[in-house]
């Protein structure tokens, strides 16, 4: 892959995150932290609507994009099942009681909120089958735009909002949320129309069809504990703690989401551009072991340098917010952990044996179930981000042990080891108030000793820089 395409992916995230970093401060300083906490339940669900109804074909379509003869054919066997699925269930929940998923979802008995919700839920499913195709064809800048656009409506809907001076409430707010997901889906839809026409015209093959569901099942449920360890932190906090205590925790996810940027361009360009390696005959061990070797300096660096300056986090937001300098470390563990895992595991997917995937996601979930019940109600968002980054601390060694076991004798023992201090040193800088400043101490060292510990890679790096400054 070209810098043209690389820089093409990063346009998205980096723009996302910059448009998201600008809409923080305004919706924490403009709406109530409740309103804050409800939000995030519909973006929580969501997400759990496109895992579920997804069936795991979106990561066959993936998988076996660059093996297919006829993509066209594949594209309509994996959208056909999934969005008739959607529709027709959310259908029969409305006929039995619309209101359901406003009062579960936000405590308020509204049919324009469950409309909103479902439209939401329904359009972001369909979306995400029509980025794929963007993807896996590399137009990278179109795929970036699709990302850029619904944060910009999103923005534009909030600052009218608040300059016109109309209510500030959920309405508001899962408004423009909606408003910003249709777009996605229209400009996806625009950008994928050659391929969507030439999808209609193709039939339905059973056998292919059988294969795609084969590879996916495990990636249901897969999916699903994936979905549930994403977001057990704020369905315990929606359940064990406050409105207030998960508005809190939700902005910390949302600056750990800003700040975490490369995170999404990597696992945007990582495992297609393994699986076409593969396809090509270009695959090489050596590649993997040195992409794991500068992802691992990158988050080690990362998760420090954040320790060190996260008091000037604070400044940018409502005292509310101010334990946040604190979570703020812990919170971006789950990401990074998850990407590394998406290296030192990708010999799951490799193998096509993506049972194990399933199995490891559970065993997370399971932790991170266990964890929440007994942190949450005694140090309420604290306690739901340390038990989520240890889950994902165990997700990420149970996917790096097993590809070692099925593919590859090699346990990368130095990145288990690396993410474990990191860990433990965010977790303990949270709950040991009076340590800090000695905690503090230990941040700097960590950092003179990564200069040690990742001096070949930085040597590495460097060199690239320079050279590419000579030619």
């Amino acid at each position: 892959m070209n810098k043209e395409k690389i820089l093409g992916y990063a346009i998205g995230p980096i723009g996302s995150g910059l448009l998201g970093f600008i809409s923080l401060p305004i919706i924490t300083w403009f709406y109530t932290v409740e309103d804050v906490g409800r939000i995030s339940m519909l973006q929580v669900f969501m997400s759990f609507s496109v895992l579920l109804f997804c069936l795991g074909l979106d990561q066959a379509y993936v998988r076996e994009y660059h093996e297919s003869k006829n993509k066209p054919a594949l594209l309509k066997t994996v959208l056909f099942p999934s969005l008739g699925l959607s529709i027709l269930s959310f259908l029969l929940l409305a006929i039995y009681d619309l209101k359901i998923i406003s009062i579960w979802l936000y405590e308020i008995p509204s049919n324009y909120l469950s409309v909103m919700t479902i439209l939401c839920f329904v359009i972001a499913l369909a979306s995400r089958f029509l980025s794929l195709i963007l993807r896996m064809q590399e137009r990278s800048f179109a795929f970036s735009m699709s990302q850029l656009l619904p944060k910009i409506i999103f923005l534009i809907i909030v600052v009218n909002t608040v300059w016109l001076g109309f209510s500030r409430n959920i309405y508001s707010l899962i408004t423009a949320n909606t408003a910003s997901v249709i777009l996605a889906f229209l400009v996806f839809g625009w950008n994928t129309r050659s391929e969507l026409l030439s999808a209609i015209k193709e039939r339905i093959n059973i056998n292919e069809l059988k294969d795609t569901f084969s590879f996916g099942w495990p990636l249901i449920f897969g999916g699903l504990a994936s979905w549930g360890l994403n977001v057990m932190d704020r369905l315990f906090l929606r359940h064990f703690s406050t409105y207030t205590e998960l508005g809190i925790y939700s902005i910390t996810m949302s600056v750990a989401i800003v700040v975490t940027i490369f995170s999404g361009i990597f696992n945007t360009v990582w495992s297609p551009m393994v699986y076409k390696w593969m396809s090509e005959d270009k695959f090489d061990y050596e590649q993997i072991d040195i992409v794991l070797e500068y992802v691992l300096a990158a988050i080690y660096f990362f998760i420090v340098l954040t320790s060190l300056f996260s008091w000037i986090i604070p400044y940018f937001l409502p005292s509310t917010y101010s334990e946040i300098e604190y979570l703020i470390a812990v919170c971006l563990l789950g990401p990074l952990l998850y990407t590394l895992s998406e290296v030192t595991g990708i010999g799951i997917a490799i193998v096509r044996r993506t049972k194990f995937s399933m199995l490891c996601a559970i065993a997370a979930m399971l932790c991170s179930a266990i964890l929440n019940y007994f942190l949450v109600p005694q140090f309420g968002a604290a306690g739901a981000a340390v038990s989520t980054a240890i889950a994902f601390q165990i997700l990420f060694t149970l996917r790096t042990v097993i590809s070692a076991l099925i593919w590859r004798k090699k346990f990368h023992i130095k990145a288990i080891i690396v993410m474990i201090t990191l860990l433990a040193l965010s977790s303990l800088n949270l709950f040991w108030e009076s340590f800090r400043a000695e905690i503090y101490c230990i941040w700097i060292s960590l950092l003179i000793l990564g200069f040690m510990i990742f001096n070949k890679s930085l040597k590495s790096i460097l060199f690239l820089i320079v050279k590419r400054e000579i030619l």
